[in-house]
């Protein structure tokens, strides 16, 4: 796996418990998906060029551990797998200071093409650079 995502929690992204709140777990486990995507390919400007884009259809999302406001976070992330329209993605999110796992998602995400809004197949090399950040489980 790899690193994906580093930042920090902020005071207004606590929830009335005093941990960070789930809307900021899935945000910062979004942004370290667009960093993944990059590495395999699919990017801003593959995206505006194909007129293609990725949509998250199933994401499952467990709590290990609080985080608290301050705490420093970095996440780690693979791919479970590659089928012809589809990722599936697994992300980690670690505290950077005690290195203790907070929180996992997997995703399932599409490939789209944006003018029929259909998943439609990768071309054969983002599929080629994304067999390396395959997690062998």
């Amino acid at each position: 796996m790899i690193e994906t995502y580093r930042g920090v929690v902020y005071p207004y992204q606590l929830d009335h418990m005093g941990h960070m709140n789930v809307q900021w777990y899935t945000e910062k486990f979004d942004e370290a998906n667009w960093h993944l995507f990059s590495l395999v390919g699919l990017t801003s400007a593959y995206f505006r060029e194909y007129n293609r884009g990725m949509a998250a259809v199933q994401q499952t999302t467990k709590y290990h551990a609080e985080a608290l406001a301050g705490d420093l976070l970095f996440c780690r992330s693979g791919l479970t797998d590659i089928h012809e329209k589809t990722l599936y993605i697994l992300h980690e999110m670690y505290n950077a200071e005690t290195q203790k796992l907070l929180a996992t998602t997997e995703l399932i995400c599409a490939h789209l093409d944006r003018e029929t809004r259909h998943a439609c197949p990768f071309p054969p090399a983002i599929k080629e650079t994304a067999v390396p950040l395959l997690i062998k489980e």
